[in-house]
């Protein structure tokens, strides 16, 4: 057996291999094997009645906690096996703290270590107490937005209008003994950024990957930046088709309003704000991209998440703050609505991707698009025509035949293909057939 995260092999003792037991401990546990190579073949060990005495005594003095030591005697020669178990608290090495991740030990420092020790406490990054900075630095207005937004959405009532911005903290759970969560900061202070680096919202307008064409960094506490951010998205980065029923103003977005919105409150709530990164928004005129550093829940994939349809907010104190002013209905539905609201549009299901530390949704204007339309199982030739069509809003059999030089018969095979996917609606008979672009006929934005 080779190593791997739950094994390491060692040919012989050396006091400082207790970083590596401090490792497991601080991680899943595992088991450390003295007499033993590379691969794990017994090479034996001259001391081994010594350690399996001395070793019990070394953990216990240095790391403070206890490890099975045992003895193996083999024809090949004896070896050790001390077995860790993971601990409730940190451990640490003579004030150093080490960590198992796959098969090698690393020293926790500086933001890694802040985040392991509030992990083991059983505590996130938005509940740690931020000691020595008073209420009266956070912002009033912003604490009047939040009690007019959770009024409107019925999650405060009338009584609520007249709290102070402690009792509103306390009623959060955003006090901790007298002193402000790091959430309230980040919530109601006007400048986070002075407690969290990269803690705003980039956006920019892309003509290729390459080639931006302009941006916008969007600061102030979260619900600023929110507000802020689907302001100009709605009315800079997007466009939106104006219509009138009777004399009522109808204005249809390029993407659903709530998605976008839910989109960026996933982005915040779940944003990794130790990595120093702003969220960023990428604009094409195609599609739009939303970012942030962030990764799923442990053994979690993009297909748990969107099976389960849920958040899991890696700050749930502002995600609780969130909710608690209407901003979200409730947590664990964001995906589900997400995708009912762009289906209710006519756009294709955003993509959701988890590459590392990085998570991205995707939106797409339409759904004639080349992955989309692949994905349906069409060929070459049909994809080349929704996509070249889609300008004109319609086919034609004879424009169709004419285009890629093909018979009547292929034509309409290719053509009748699209109507039974809900890609184009067929009117007309005979000469007079037209088929025409759903997003066409229902008068969205392709």
């Amino acid at each position: 057996m080779s190593e791997h995260q739950n094994i390491e092999y060692k040919s012989i003792w050396k006091d400082e291999y207790l970083k590596w037991i401090c490792g497991f401990a601080n991680a899943q546990g595992g088991r450390i094997f003295i007499g033993k190579d590379d691969d794990g073949t017994v090479i034996g060990i001259q001391n081994a009645k010594k350690l399996l005495k001395d070793l019990p005594n070394k953990i216990t003095t240095i790391l403070g906690i206890v490890a099975d030591v045992n003895l193996h005697e083999t024809a090949d020669g004896n070896f050790i096996e001390i077995v860790v178990e993971p601990q409730p608290n940190p451990v640490n090495y003579k004030g150093e703290y080490h960590y198992r991740s796959g098969s090698t030990k690393q020293e926790l420092k500086g933001v890694a270590l802040d985040k392991f020790l509030l992990q083991k406490y059983g505590r996130k990054w938005d509940s740690a107490i931020m000691p020595n900075i008073p209420i009266a630095d956070l912002k009033q207005e912003t604490f009047d937005f939040f009690k007019q937004k959770g009024i409107e959405s019925n999650r405060l009532d009338e009584k609520s209008s007249k709290d102070t911005p402690e009792q509103m903290l306390e009623n959060l759970n955003l006090l901790e003994n007298g002193c402000l969560k790091r959430a309230a900061l980040m919530l109601f202070h006007p400048h986070p950024e002075k407690f969290a680096t990269g803690a705003y919202i980039k956006i920019g307008f892309f003509r290729t990957d390459s080639d931006l064409q302009f941006q916008d960094d969007i600061h102030g506490n979260l619900f600023e930046q929110i507000e802020r951010t689907m302001e100009l998205l709605l009315t800079k980065y997007t466009k939106a088709l104006i219509s009138y029923r009777g004399l009522s103003r109808i204005e249809t977005y390029e993407y659903p309003k709530d998605a976008l919105r839910e989109a960026l409150l996933n982005a915040v709530a779940h944003k990794e704000y130790t990595g120093g990164a702003p969220i960023q928004i990428r604009v094409y005129s195609d599609k739009l991209m939303i970012w942030n550093e962030g990764q799923l829940p442990a053994n979690w994939t993009i297909k748990n998440l969107l099976q389960n349809h849920s958040s899991r907010p890696n700050n749930p104190d502002i995600a609780n703050a969130f909710f608690r002013s209407g901003y979200v209905e409730a947590w664990g539905r964001g995906i589900s609505k997400i995708e009912e609201q762009c289906a209710a549009a006519g756009l294709p299901a955003p993509t959701f991707t988890n590459d590392g530390s990085d998570f991205w949704i995707t939106f797409r204007k339409d759904i004639f698009n080349k992955e989309d339309l692949e994905n349906k199982g069409l060929n070459e030739r049909q994809i080349d025509a929704l996509i070249s069509y889609k300008e004109k809003g319609e086919i034609t059999t004879s424009d169709y035949m004419k285009k890629y030089n093909i018979s009547e018969r292929t034509a309409r095979y290719d053509i009748t293909e699209f109507v039974e996917k809900k890609l184009l609606i067929k009117s007309g008979d005979n000469k007079s057939t037209k088929y025409t672009f759903l997003n066409i006929a229902d008068k969205k934005i392709i």
